[in-house]
C-alpha cells in the first residue's frame, strides 16, 4: 500500500511537471494593440444650449378688437407678412377727421396769410396802423403752427391705421397663440400675441475654461468647426462655426461664454435644447496614440506594458500629452514607437518579464473621437 500511494504521489508531480512546461509558469492571456501614428484633431468638450438667432415676442401698439389671425400656431413666417388683423374701422375714422381738421386749418391759414399779404402794403402808405398788420401777421402764424400739429395728427392716424395690421419684423417659427379672433388686444400689454423664434440659422451657447481661451483666441481666425449632437440620439453631429467669444470671463464659474451658428436646415437643433459640444482647434497630423485602456496609473506616474518581441512584456513609463474618450496622444520620447504591441486587457495579472498568449487584438485606427475638455495641449 505505501509504495502504491508512492507510486500515484510521484505520478501526480510528473503531469504537474508537464503542465507547467520547460518554460517555468503559464503564459497570460492578454489584449494587445498597436501604437499608432495618425491624424488626431484637438477638440475641447463642453455642453451647450441651442438659442434661436433673434427671437421676437409681437405686441400690439394699438387696442382694439382681434378680427383676423392669419396663421397656425407653429407656422413658419417670412419678415414682412401678415399676422394679425384689428378692427380698422375705429383708425380709420380717426383718420378722416385728422384730415378734415387739417383741410379746415389749410384754408384758414391761406386766408391768414392773405391778409396778412394785404396788411402788409397797407401799413406802408399808413392806411393801417403797425399793430394791425403784426396782429395779422401773428394770427397767421399761428394758423401755421396749428397746421404743422393737424399734419401731425394725420401721420399718427395713419401709423394707428398701420399699426392695425400686424407683421412679422423677423422670419422664424411661431410660437403658442396667446390671443383668438375677437379678442381685446391692448396697446402694449405685457403678454405678446405670440413669440417668433429665428431658428434658421440658429446658435448654440457653450462655455469653455478660462485656461483653454488663448488657445481658442489663437486658433479663432480659422472659422473654427463645432460639431453638436444630442445625448440622447445616436444621430450623426451637426456641424458649425464659431463665431462669438465673449469679452470677459465669468468670475463665478472662470468660463467664458461662446456661441457657433449652424444652417439647421433639418430642424435637428431646437431652441432650448442640451447638446453635446466639440470645439476643434486644430488637426495633429502624426499623433502617436494607443488605446485610453492600455495606459494605467501608478506611483510613478502613467505606464502601460509593452509586448517585446520574444513575447515577454515590459512595463514602460509613458507621458500623456493629452487624452479622449477613446486614445491617449503619447508624447513622442522613445519610450513607445508606432507599431508597438501594448497590452489592453489583461494588465492586472502582468509583472515585467512575463510571457503572455496574445488572444486578442484591439485597433487603434478608425474616426476622430471627441477630446476630454480637461486635455491641456
Amino acid at each position: 500500500m505505501k509504495r502504491l500511494a508512492l507510486l500515484t504521489l510521484a505520478s501526480a508531480v510528473l503531469v504537474a511537471c508537464g503542465r507547467r512546461g520547460p518554460s517555468g509558469p503559464p503564459k497570460v492571456p492578454v489584449t494587445v494593440a498597436r501604437a499608432e501614428q495618425q491624424a488626431l484633431p484637438y477638440e475641447i468638450a463642453a455642453t451647450g444650449t441651442v438659442e434661436p438667432l433673434q427671437t421676437a415676442a409681437i405686441e400690439s401698439q394699438v387696442t382694439g378688437i382681434l378680427t383676423r389671425v392669419t396663421f397656425h400656431e407653429g407656422d413658419e413666417v417670412q419678415a414682412g407678412q401678415l399676422l394679425f388683423e384689428i378692427d380698422p374701422r375705429p383708425f380709420q375714422a380717426a383718420l378722416e377727421q385728422a384730415r378734415g381738421m387739417l383741410a379746415r386749418d389749410l384754408a384758414q391759414l391761406a386766408s391768414a396769410q392773405a391778409d396778412a399779404q394785404r396788411y402788409a402794403q397797407l401799413v406802408k402808405q399808413d392806411y393801417v396802423t403797425q399793430s394791425d398788420y403784426e396782429q395779422k401777421r401773428a394770427a397767421a402764424d399761428a394758423l401755421g403752427a396749428t397746421v404743422r400739429a393737424d399734419s401731425g395728427a394725420v401721420t399718427n392716424a395713419q401709423l394707428n391705421l398701420e399699426w392695425a395690421r400686424i407683421r412679422a419684423p423677423i422670419a422664424g417659427r411661431t410660437g403658442r397663440l396667446l390671443v383668438r379672433e375677437g379678442n381685446l388686444v391692448r396697446a402694449n400689454s405685457t403678454d405678446p400675441l405670440v413669440v417668433i423664434n429665428q431658428i434658421h440659422p440658429i446658435l448654440v451657447r457653450f462655455a469653455v475654461p478660462e485656461r483653454q481661451l488663448a488657445d481658442v483666441q489663437h486658433y479663432a481666425g480659422n472659422r473654427l468647426p463645432v460639431l453638436a449632437s444630442s445625448a440622447k440620439s445616436d444621430t450623426a453631429p451637426a456641424t458649425g462655426v464659431l463665431t462669438f467669444i465673449d469679452n470677459a470671463v465669468d468670475t463665478a464659474t472662470g468660463a467664458v461664454t461662446l456661441k457657433a451658428q449652424f444652417a439647421n436646415g433639418d430642424n435637428a437643433l431646437w431652441p432650448g435644447e442640451y447638446l453635446n459640444v466639440r470645439l476643434r482647434l486644430y488637426t495633429e497630423d502624426s499623433a502617436l496614440v494607443v488605446p485610453t485602456q492600455a495606459v494605467m496609473q501608478g506611483q510613478q506616474g502613467s505606464y502601460l506594458f509593452v509586448v517585446n518581441g520574444d513575447g515577454t512584456t515590459r512595463s514602460q513609463t509613458v507621458a500623456i500629452e493629452r487624452t479622449t474618450d477613446t486614445y491617449a496622444v503619447l508624447v513622442r520620447n522613445g519610450a513607445v514607437r508606432p507599431g508597438d504591441e501594448v497590452v489592453t486587457d489583461g494588465q492586472l495579472r502582468l509583472t515585467p518579464g512575463a510571457k503572455v498568449q496574445i488572444t486578442g487584438t484591439s485597433n487603434t485606427e478608425g474616426g476622430s473621437p471627441p477630446a476630454d475638455p480637461e486635455a491641456s495641449r
